[in-house]
């Protein structure tokens, strides 16, 4: 399912994330009792549901160092994460949400996959 950035969530987020870093091959474990999601990520084989880079600051927090993204509260309580361009003070890229790693994940996935992004539907609540 194609989906903008800025409505990504849980999962369906730490995904773009992880294809953002290079992550191929989302696919069910082949292991007959293990039905868990993996994908390969920098070589060696991820369970999907480890990838936690909206929740955890371990997983997050190098991916705003690196890439020099800054996030900002809003008067209204959510979040607005920025990654400027090399050439000033022009925003290259820009998102928001209800705390500061999805708003900073949301810019750093628009910022290496555009706008709108694809995400395997499997990877959506279902509530």
């Amino acid at each position: 399912m194609r989906v903008r950035v800025s409505n990504l969530t849980g999962a369906a987020l730490d995904y773009a994330v992880a294809v953002a870093e290079g992550a191929t091959n989302l696919r069910e474990n082949p292991h007959r009792f293990d039905k868990r999601l993996i994908l390969t990520l920098a070589e060696r084989l991820v369970f999907m549901e480890e990838l936690r880079y909206s929740t955890d600051w371990a997983q997050g927090g190098p991916i705003i160092e690196r890439e020099w993204i800054c996030a900002d509260r809003l008067m209204n309580g959510s979040w607005w994460a920025c990654k400027r361009t090399n050439e000033g003070d022009a925003y290259l890229h820009q998102a928001s949400g209800r705390t500061p790693l999805v708003a900073a994940m949301r810019c750093y996935v628009a910022s290496k996959l555009g706008d709108k992004v694809e995400v395997p539907d499997c990877l959506f609540s279902k509530d």
